[in-house]
Order: C-alpha cells, then sequence, then structure tokens
C-alpha cells in the first residue's frame, strides 16, 4: 500500500515552468443525441473497472444492442440528447473566470474529459501533450468518490498519460472527492431551500426530503466502497446547513439487472411513503453536478409518473446547478484549496478499498503518487 505522504511527495515540482495549468473535468458523459446511445451503451459495459462480465469483448456490444432502444427512448424524451457536455463546458468557462480574475492573464484553462461519450480521456491527454501543457489538475465532477466513477476515470487517465506521455511531460495533480466542502455544501443548501419553496406554505414543513444517488451493486459496497458513507456525510452536512427540522432520507436510484443494489430504491421509498400518506416530498439530486438523464428523465418524468399514481400530490424537484453562481464558485475555491495544500491528492486517494482485486487501482496510484 502506498503510504499517504506519498500524496504530498515531489509536489513543489508542479509549479516550476508551467506558464499555464489545466483543469481537466471528469465526469461520465452522454450522448448529446439519440445516434450516440449505442456507443455509449458499449463504451459504459465495456469498462472493466466498473464491471467485469464473461467474454467482455463480446458481451458489452450484445447488452447495448439490447438496451439501445429503450435507452433512446429515455433521451428522446428529455429532448433527444443528454445536456451534461454544455453544462460542463459552461461550468469550466464559469470556473476559468474565477480562477483568471477576469483577466487578459490566463494562467488556467478548462478541459473536459469524459469516461464513455466525446471527448475522451484519451482525446483530452492526446490534446494537453500537444498543447505543451506541463501542469494539470485531474478535478473529479463526482463530488463523492466511487471505484466505480472517479476510480474508473483516473484509472483510464493513468492509461492515457502512460500512453502518450510517457516521458511525463505534464504533471499531475487530483482533486478526487469533495463531499462536504462547505461552498458545496453551501449551494446545495441553497438549492434545497429554493425547491422547499415550491411547496405552499402550509406543506412545507411537512416535506419529506429525499437526497437522491445512484445507486451501485452491493459486490461494490462490500468490497468496501466509501461512496455510501461520503454521500451520507453530504445529506447531513446540507441538512446541518439549512437549520430546517424536515425529515429526510438518503435514497437510491438507477438500479439495473438481477443482482442486489444498494438500497433504499429512490422508487420504492416514494411508494412506501404514499402508503403511509405522505403527500409531499422533495427529491434532491446530491451526487450529480448538473442535469442529465438520471435527473431529467429518471426523477422529473419516470419518478413523478409513479408518485401520481401513488397518490403522492406534491411531487417536486431541487434543480441541478447547472450554471449557478454559487457551485462556481465551489469549484474555484477547491481549485485554490488544492494548490495551497501543496498535495497530489486528498488523504483518502492512496487507500485502496480493503477487497480489491483490480491492479489498476494499484498501478494508477503508484503511477500518480510516486512518479512526479
Amino acid at each position: 500500500m502506498i503510504p499517504s505522504s506519498a500524496a504530498k511527495a515531489s509536489y513543489s515540482t508542479l509549479k516550476n515552468g508551467a506558464e499555464k495549468t489545466a483543469i481537466v473535468l471528469m465526469n461520465m458523459g452522454g450522448p448529446e443525441h439519440t445516434s450516440g446511445v449505442k456507443s455509449f451503451l458499449t463504451n459504459l459495459f465495456s469498462d472493466q473497472d466498473l464491471m467485469k462480465l464473461p467474454m467482455q469483448k463480446y458481451t458489452a456490444p450484445l447488452m447495448a444492442h439490447r438496451r439501445t432502444p429503450k435507452v433512446e427512448h429515455h433521451y428522446s424524451e428529455i429532448g433527444g440528447g443528454s445536456p451534461i457536455k454544455k453544462w460542463t463546458t459552461i461550468q469550466g468557462k464559469m470556473l476559468e473566470e474565477r480562477l483568471n480574475n477576469n483577466s487578459a492573464n490566463e494562467n488556467y484553462k478548462a478541459y473536459i474529459a469524459f469516461r464513455y461519450t466525446p471527448p475522451s480521456t484519451e482525446h483530452t491527454v492526446k490534446e494537453l501533450v500537444a498543447a505543451g501543457i506541463q501542469r494539470a489538475i485531474a478535478f473529479t465532477q463526482y463530488p463523492q468518490y466511487s471505484c466505480s466513477t472517479t476510480g474508473s476515470s483516473l484509472n483510464e487517465l493513468y492509461r492515457q498519460v502512460k500512453k502518450y506521455d510517457p516521458e511525463r511531460t505534464i504533471q499531475w495533480s487530483l482533486i478526487d472527492r469533495w463531499p462536504t466542502h462547505p461552498l458545496f455544501i453551501k449551494a446545495l443548501a441553497n438549492k434545497v431551500s429554493e425547491g422547499l419553496k415550491k411547496f405552499s406554505p402550509e406543506d412545507r414543513n411537512d416535506t419529506i426530503i429525499l437526497f437522491s444517488a445512484h445507486s451501485l451493486p452491493m459486490n461494490v459496497v462490500n468490497r468496501g466502497d466509501c461512496y455510501p458513507a461520503e454521500v451520507a456525510a453530504t445529506a447531513q452536512a446540507t441538512m446541518e446547513c439549512l437549520k430546517i427540522h424536515n425529515s429526510f432520507r438518503v435514497v437510491w436510484q438507477s438500479q439495473v439487472g438481477p443482482l442486489p443494489w444498494l438500497g433504499p430504491e429512490a422508487l420504492a421509498t416514494l411508494k412506501g411513503y404514499a402508503s403511509l400518506g405522505k403527500k409531499n416530498i422533495l427529491l434532491v439530486p446530491i451526487a450529480f453536478t448538473s442535469d442529465h438523464i438520471e435527473t431529467l428523465y429518471e426523477l422529473d418524468i419516470e419518478y413523478a409518473e409513479h408518485a401520481k399514481e401513488s397518490g403522492i400530490t406534491n411531487l417536486h424537484r431541487a434543480d441541478s446547478f447547472n450554471d449557478d453562481p454559487l457551485f462556481a464558485d465551489a469549484l474555484a475555491a477547491l481549485v485554490k484549496e488544492h494548490e495551497a495544500s501543496e498535495r497530489i491528492s486528498t488523504h483518502q486517494w492512496p487507500l485502496r478499498c480493503p477487497k480489491c482485486t483490480n491492479e489498476a487501482c494499484h498501478l494508477s496510484r503508484e503511477f500518480f503518487l510516486n512518479s512526479n
């Protein structure tokens, strides 16, 4: 295991000689048009950091082929594609403005590296090398760390940097999680407050707040993934920031397939509260930094329909961050604090899951922590 002190090793060299720092915003991505759904699903099911399938080279395209028509329909219901690239681009520009203090001296430039859709990690690493960038920060856009999300993205970054920058001309550091950062929590609390205003004054105090995050298979949870704990920490910190007395729960969405997943499942929770006579519920996307299919289709359309059928008369969703200025302030603060910390990563990232069997997790940590 790599000692946590390695996360600070050789950081002093990272700032030397670099004229511009690249901030690489990492996320899963999403198809901009329905024509890209099959490719998106194929890339997702092919990700061995996310899932391991028998004969994955062949089963992944077959699984994607089977699911494509249904997922294409979902995207058609939200306008034909995912807005995640649009919002990430906007957030990157807002981040640049804050880091560069709106001056002509542009010391920071934002890039995007998506895991399953363009611009891919491979594309962005090649772009940075071609541009002569010497300093880069991989900035996960998943506030809470999971091996299935940030872990997969950083493993892919390791593979592409090793391939396209073998001489290590770019020196990297990582913002690998930020579940309780004060400005992030304040921005999220503001969204909850705005969401509660969608209820009448007489219903507002009785509204149940459901913080919803993408679920994980239980075999990932049992391996020691820290995602459930970090999501819960975000929810608790948000409620403490709000200083309100509404009841709340963390729920989990987007389960697929027959294997056990982390619960309680969001839709089942809605139906359960409906059976208990609860009528007022606010859904809060807690692990997403912008709108995409999980908010626009799953929460806004699918869950709303089921809630209405179950007898919940007031179901609303807190808005996603998208182009929220306070959220952009939070992103900028995270970068500034990361730079000031002189660390390669957080204290948590060097420690793998206790039951980790993925060699890529070891290699990526060794690569970034010990090779600068």
